[in-house]
């Protein structure tokens, strides 16, 4: 099988199985026990802090561990939005959140949170007259993506947080997408708070980080919790942890070559399919790396999906689904598709894995199924 479907998920790499290992059979002692195996287990988590808050420019003592990304992203949020209730209730975001951002603002919604979907250009680009406008007085958080999860547009989060700061809004940011792939740096870009998963650059699934500035203040959904420092309910992840530092370690020690590796194979494809006139490739300066969003036209994106399965190429639709269910992509309309287009999305990623030779597997697959289907439908 060609797997191309990283932004979805990664396989995790030699390293991060062996640090699993080697860390589950030597540290297994729970974090929070007083004896000296669990000090051990809590001053390695606690060096896991160090380092990860060194690749994110952010204080350590801001680093919490999570069960992912969805899980870091409503902790957070929650936690940010109760925290400082009593200097406002009206809450920033934007159409190209991830479903875990959007479903925490709804739960926020209903517990009396006002929430406000701040536009974006033809480029999916939020600007800073359409930010500016969406502030209100009793604004008090914006969280805002750094880089979608369909169509991989990033925005521009230095200018964001310039804006955010000079109104004293606290500013969020789901960096799960874009992490080990861009440089993330917390305090340059006045993030105040940010949300990574391991998952995304070949680490164990179910981990993930937040963080957030200790200068804030939070206030957890639960009380009386005792891991990390009552941020999140539940024995702390050692070997998950430590495993998931030796993968952001080795992706972000190795990002120039990887968007080097990934920059040539965008190039391959994009000459490989230049004779394929109906096929629209939904990329644009701001757009991440290893993301090639497509559309063939008048096709659906969920028939390309299943007709590339069954020809042994795993690729996505850009959002979560089952046959017959498909949504359309929220991103794509936001940015000014019609719904029939939206339904057209389909999502190829590439990951360090991936060759010139399942490039070009891809490319022949591609026109292959394109000749049949407009022969088909005379279009």
């Amino acid at each position: 099988m060609i797997y191309l479907d990283y932004a979805a998920t990664t396989p995790m790499s030699p390293e991060a199985i062996h640090v699993y290992a080697e860390t589950a059979g030597s540290y297994y002692a729970n974090t929070s026990s007083l004896h000296d195996p669990g000090t051990d287990a809590s001053d390695l988590i606690n060096l896991a802090r160090v380092e990860l808050a060194r690749m994110l420019s952010c204080q350590k003592d801001g680093i919490y561990f999570t069960g992912g990304g969805s899980d870091g992203n409503f902790l957070a949020l929650t936690s940010l939005a109760r925290g400082n209730r009593e200097k406002g209730n009206h809450i920033l975001t934007s159409p190209m959140e991830h479903s875990s951002v959007m479903n925490t603002l709804s739960f926020l919604e209903n517990e009396g949170f006002e929430v406000t979907v701040v536009p974006v250009d033809s480029y999916g680009q939020i600007t800073e007259e359409a930010l500016r406008q969406s502030i209100k007085d009793n604004t008090i958080l914006a969280t805002i993506s750094h880089g979608n999860s369909e169509i991989g547009i990033t925005q521009n989060l230095k200018m964001i947080g310039n804006i955010l700061k000079e109104h004293g809004i606290m500013f969020h940011s789901d960096c799960v997408q874009t992490f080990g792939k861009l440089p993330v740096q917390a305090e340059e870009m006045n993030l105040d708070a940010l949300t990574v998963s391991a998952h995304k650059i070949h680490g164990p699934k179910g981990m993930g980080a937040v963080y957030i500035s200790p200068q804030l203040s939070i206030k957890p959904l639960l009380t009386g919790v005792t891991h990390e420092r009552g941020f999140r309910q539940g024995t702390v992840n050692t070997p998950g942890v430590i495993s998931f530092l030796a993968a952001a370690s080795n992706q972000w020690n190795h990002m120039i070559e990887w968007n080097t590796h990934i920059d040539d194979l965008i190039s391959q494809f994009l000459s490989l399919t230049s004779g394929l006139v109906q096929m629209v490739v939904e990329r644009t300066a701001s757009t991440l790396p290893h993301f090639l969003p497509i559309r063939l036209e008048g096709m659906e994106g969920q028939y390309a999906m299943l007709e590339l399965n069954r020809r042994k190429i795993a690729v996505s639709t850009g959002s979560a689904c089952k046959a017959g269910q498909q949504e359309p992509s929220k991103a794509l309309m936001a940015i000014g598709r019609t719904a029939d287009q939206a339904h057209e999305l389909v999502r190829i990623t590439l990951g360090r894995e991936t060759t010139r030779e399942e490039i070009t597997t891809l490319a022949k697959a591609l026109q292959e199924l394109a000749e049949r289907f407009y022969e088909q439908t005379g279009s």
